[in-house]
């Protein structure tokens, strides 16, 4: 039972960072390009998942053996497979309450700003209350990226975005920007924080 819930709270630190930080969510935004949240959406992954690394290497070096750690961020994975469904309304409150829910994971698909940068929990949504990036589902969230990316090419939505970045560093003046464009949030421009960005930009 700890481990499932270090690796849960291991997947919210992550999942979070992937929406935060610009070369992490170039990875990730491919997950979040359908416009539909069906089951089909569930299982548009990112190939690479460099960053996972980190946020669970504390666990075996707390004395979890690794084989734990696979069966805990397996049970994860297929808990969240059935989050991504419109078919299902809220459910009764104490399961809203510390459970990530359909509800709650339509809010972190939706496009809307209200709706943007919410709800990062896999199994418990617990995280998102103590944390502070938790929303409640108050209608119907429009899907997708909040600028469409317009192709069905697997290389282009796995890697497009990874053009992009290598194309804002090349053409910055300052190692400063260059840094900010990989390491600040989706849409960040040098001249101050974070803007809507041309192609893919942030959720």
């Amino acid at each position: 039972m700890l481990v499932v819930l270090g690796v849960d709270l291991g997947y919210y630190g992550h999942h979070r960072f992937s929406h935060r930080v610009r070369i992490a969510w170039a990875g990730h935004q491919a997950h979040h390009s359908s416009e539909f949240m069906n089951f089909g959406t569930a299982l548009r992954q990112k190939w690479n998942p460099w960053f996972e690394f980190f946020f669970w290497l504390p666990l075996p070096l707390l004395g979890f053996a690794p084989w734990t750690l696979y069966a805990a961020f397996g049970v994860n994975l297929v808990f969240q497979f059935f989050v991504h469904t419109e078919l299902v309304d809220k459910l009764p409150q104490p399961v809203e309450l510390v459970f990530n829910t359909p509800s709650h994971h339509r809010v972190h698909h939706g496009r809307d700003p209200e709706y943007l940068d919410r709800n990062y929990g896999g199994i418990l949504i617990v995280w998102d209350r103590l944390f502070g990036t938790f929303a409640a589902e108050q209608r119907r969230p429009s899907y997708g990226l909040t600028t469409p990316v317009g192709t069905y090419n697997v290389l282009t939505l796995q890697y497009g975005h990874y053009v992009d970045i290598a194309r804002d560093v090349r053409s910055a003046r300052r190692w400063r920007d260059r840094l900010g464009y990989v390491l600040g949030p989706p849409g960040w421009q040098p001249s101050g924080g974070p803007a809507p960005e041309p192609v893919l930009p942030r959720r």
